[in-house]
């Protein structure tokens, strides 16, 4: 459990206790409508990955991740999105599996990003399905893992946004068809370790072909995913390299299932990472972290292992956060069409319920082909959203006599402060223009100003970047922690933020969404409320601390046991740069 503490007390005006208040008495204020703009294009994220043009297989369809990072340690976010390839392509060395777009916004200038990647020695070839990022090393410099089909690879940060290939060094090639991966400090040694997810057993030199089993869908020449899954693989890092212990941890899922998105979250609150992964057509895992190196799989007993009625489904993607503000982890798991996603709230001892129906969020025209997902508060009203990216597997099915198309629209659920959920995705924008498939998705504020932006993966094309250019007068705060005994990067890290009667809690994780990484600093909606009563940090390794009375509006640096070691002022509004 969580013992230490440091409190660092008249950073305004004093110190303060903290309030404990319910979430639903906190006050609000009217928040104008959401707005973003995709400035993809604009903003130099152009590359065009080479794909098969009608995708047949499921290697085909299952790309790609997004993650979200500073590589250079400049106080900018860079881009890193996994490439494609086509089966031919593969067969005969493969691409690039990641294209690294480094930001060279000049200040009160437009975002803008180049694209650097072989500049930045990320030249191994593959195929890439996600992203991870994580200072492993803890040399304070973010470190980047790429799933994909056949080999997976770790690419050491040399600084400056070079990169070195250390998989072999480091022993995490892995194999098979891997797709989810997040780092966390599962046993709290301080180093961090790494949870790769995968999916079917299949081999790209014998593909089934049409009439073979398992290569039809409504009478298309498809192949769907059959139960003949592999293993997971947990890799324990041992600081000179690292060890496959997922056996060992009960964590290698020996029923083969078919594994898909991989977020770590402290649900239960105890100070130890457990881990949640979204199976296809089968049960998700909840595994429930014992303290002991060994993890305890509590997905049907907690309630979150299938939907409200009890069935298997095909589950995506998944998240962790406290969107109705009990103080509690929640989980949100999407989709794929005509199944509604799931909102399991966090009851504490007595497990999740799936409040996806009374929150609004099953409607039939809702129940596209969902991937990436993720928890965000977009308004800075203190009170978080849920976006959700969708889109078919193949341009194949627009010739089928159904509602779900390759190309579908965006989903945005707008948090009512009282358990439902509006959505709102048309009205604020993102899906202004050409509609496209999509999968991983990555949050972050990408020009610092305090808004929270998206990146989103788009199969056949470059991302799209939807800069949220929200105006109102809503206050809001970021959170970059440094570690000191606990990992540097501070994953696993819990930040409990007061301000007026809103009590608001989240965690640094290395890794989320659908195949996807966020930026890790922690950003906070904070509504009328110009000052912070008190800032809670519970660090991995038990210390924890207290800040009261700090300012709203700043990007704040805090070191462990330290308290506040860099601040720095948002920048203007991307709307205000924009007009």
């Amino acid at each position: 459990m969580l013992s230490r503490e440091i409190v660092i007390r008249g950073l305004l005006i004093g110190g303060a206790a903290m309030l404990l208040a319910s979430a639903f008495a906190s006050a609000q204020i009217p928040s104008p409508s959401l707005h973003f703009h995709d400035i993809g294009p604009e903003a130099g994220l152009t590359t065009v990955p080479h794909s098969a043009p009608v995708k047949q297989y499921l290697v085909e369809m299952m790309g790609g991740g997004v993650g979200l990072f500073d590589c250079d340690n400049d106080g900018k976010l860079d881009i890193v999105t996994v490439t494609d390839s086509t089966v031919d392509t593969y067969l005969h060395g493969g691409e690039l599996m990641v294209t690294l777009y480094h930001q060279d916004t000049r200040p009160g200038g437009p975002v803008h990003f180049s694209d650097v990647t072989t500049a930045s020695g990320l030249t191994t070839r593959g195929w890439g399905m996600g992203v991870a990022i994580g200072d492993f090393d803890n040399d304070g410099l973010p470190d980047i893992y790429v799933t994909g089909y056949g080999h997976n690879v770790l690419y050491r940060n040399l600084g400056g946004c070079r990169f070195e290939d250390v998989t072999a060094s480091m022993k995490v090639a892995g194999g098979g068809f891997s797709v989810g991966a997040a780092w966390a400090d599962y046993d709290r040694d301080g180093k961090l370790d790494l949870f790769v997810s995968r999916y079917v057993n299949t081999d790209l030199n014998h593909l089934p072909k049409p009439g073979d089993k398992g290569f039809q869908y409504q009478g298309l020449p498809m192949e769907v995913p059959v139960l003949n899954g592999e293993t997971d693989l947990l890799f324990h890092n041992m600081g000179k390299g690292f060890e496959e212990a997922g056996k060992k941890a009960g964590v290698d899922n020996p029923d083969k299932r078919l594994g898909m998105g991989v977020v770590w979250g402290d649900y239960d609150h105890d100070g130890w990472p457990d881990l949640f992964v979204s199976n296809d057509m089968g049960p998700n895992f909840l595994y429930h972290n014992k303290h002991d190196g060994t993890f305890e799989e509590v997905g049907l007993i907690s309630g979150t292992a299938l939907s409200a009625e009890g069935r298997s489904m095909g589950n995506m993607a998944a998240d962790f956060g406290d969107y109705d503000r009990t103080g509690a982890l929640s989980l949100v798991v999407t989709r794929y069409g005509y199944q509604p996603m799931s909102l399991y709230k966090n009851q504490g001892e007595i497990g999740f319920n799936d409040r996806a129906p009374v929150a609004g969020l099953t409607r039939t025209e809702d129940q596209l082909v969902a991937w990436g997902a993720g928890f965000a508060d977009f308004d800075n009203d203190g009170w978080s959203g849920i976006f959700v990216a969708d889109g078919n597997v193949s341009s194949m099915v627009d010739k089928l006599p159904h509602d779900l198309k390759y190309r579908e629209p965006i989903h945005l659920f707008r948090n009512q402060t009282n358990g439902t959920f509006a959505e709102v995705a048309d009205a604020s924008g993102l899906n202004d223009g050409v509609l496209h498939s999509r999968r991983g998705t990555a949050f972050g504020d990408i020009d610092n100003d305090g808004n929270v932006d998206v990146v989103v993966y788009n199969v056949g094309g470059p991302p799209s970047l939807f800069l949220n250019e929200t105006k109102n007068s809503n206050h809001r705060v970021l959170f970059r922690l440094v570690g000191k005994k606990s990992n540097r990067a501070a994953i696993g890290a819990r930040v409990i933020v007061t301000a007026g009667t809103l009590v608001q809690i989240d965690e640094v994780r290395g890794g989320g969404s659908y195949l996807s990484s966020n930026d890790q600093r922690l950003h906070f909606g904070l509504g009328a409320e110009p000052v912070m009563k008190q800032v809670k940090i519970e660090w991995p390794n038990g210390l924890v601390e207290r800040l009261v009375n700090v300012a709203a509006d700043k990007i704040y640096t805090v070191t462990e046991g330290e308290g506040i070691t860099q601040t720095v002022k948002l920048s203007p509004s991307s709307g205000e740069r924009r007009h």
